[in-house]
């Protein structure tokens, strides 16, 4: 697989490049991209994991090498799903109940699960081209949308058994549609957006068919977004950025949070904004991200995803798999 080593750095969305670039187009005469079965690892909970989901009561994970974990206890303890027919690594996760479920990936593959990520099938997959897919978000069992490396947009409306590739418009400078998208996140009002790179952020209104730019203001890359209960969006990325909007959208301001550390993932719970990334760090915010503070690991383990457990918990993953406890150095 050939590696563009001037294209971009997308550090943790590209995701297991956790400080470089990603795959770029595989020459003419490359072989295509063997699509095969992951396989079962006693190790399978110390695996880089990239993204997390509920389903219902289950949490869900992927990462990888295709693996994919699964905990009925609130991230207690956790098990590999079986039947996941890629052993690609997995980027992305959504759930609209606690049995259907998509992931995406690298060789652009989007799998599918009815009962709750026990078993998955392969809905599409590109193994001529590695383009990967970044991020996945449904609204409903039928509408979907999925994002990735150069302005990559698919969308279904029939559960993942059909997709169709949207061409987004070219950028308010000019030229062509090639930003990364890396997180999709959709806000209470049912607007969808893609936190990207070059400080921008996407908006699509009718469940990305069309899409517009929003101006941030900044240059950099945005790997992570979320919209809280209220409508508030914030996105979070390289270097310890965020940003926030109160409007919808309209205007963003910079929310300084006092680490350089680039930022992975963003989540609402118990009333508070906290976020993870590299180095270790996380930030916690209890005024809807107008303001945050932040701690770091000793071990500075970097830290990918997070994801709700019970009521007010939270459960976190990393380069190194399942972070059984938010204790420093554990």
């Amino acid at each position: 697989m050939a590696i563009n080593k001037t294209t971009l750095s997308l550090g943790l969305a590209a995701l297991l490049a956790l400080a470089g670039p990603v795959a770029a187009q595989v020459p003419a005469e490359a072989p295509p991209l063997a699509i095969t079965p992951a396989a079962l690892s006693s190790a399978a909970s110390l695996a880089p994991m990239l993204a997390a989901a509920r389903a219902g009561k289950r949490i869900v994970a992927v990462g990888d090498y295709g693996i994919v974990l699964l905990s009925d206890d609130d991230g207690k303890s956790f098990r590999q799903a079986g039947g996941v027919p890629v052993a690609s690594t997995l980027t992305g996760i959504s759930f609209v109940d606690d049995k259907n479920g998509w992931a995406v990936g690298h060789s652009g593959v989007i799998i599918h699960t009815a009962d709750g990520g026990e078993k998955w099938t392969l809905q599409r997959s590109d193994s001529a081209v590695d383009r990967p897919l970044f991020s996945v978000y449904f609204f409903d069992a039928k509408d979907g949308v999925a994002v990735g490396l150069w302005s990559l947009i698919l969308v279904t409306d029939d559960g993942g058994k059909t997709w169709t590739s949207v061409t987004p418009p070219s950028p308010p400078e000019g030229g062509k549609a090639d930003r990364n998208l890396f997180r999709l996140f959709a806000s209470p009002q049912g607007s969808l957006f893609v936190a990207a790179e070059r400080g921008v952020v996407l908006r699509s209104d009718d469940r990305g068919r069309n899409w517009r730019y929003l101006n941030t203001g900044y240059k950099g890359s945005f790997w992570s977004g979320l919209a809280l209960s209220d409508g508030t969006l914030i996105v979070a990325g390289l270097r310890g950025t965020v940003y926030r909007s109160t409007d919808d959208g309209r205007s963003w301001a910079n929310v300084p949070i006092g680490s350089k550390s680039s930022l992975t993932d963003l989540v609402e719970v118990g009333g508070k904004v906290i976020g993870v990334g590299l180095d270790g760090v996380q930030i916690e915010s209890a005024d809807r991200g107008a303001n945050f503070t932040w701690t770091q690991r000793d071990d500075r383990l970097p830290m990918t995803a997070l994801v709700r457990a019970g009521q007010d918990g939270l459960v976190r993953f990393s380069k190194r798999g399942v972070v059984l406890s938010a204790k420093n150095g554990n």
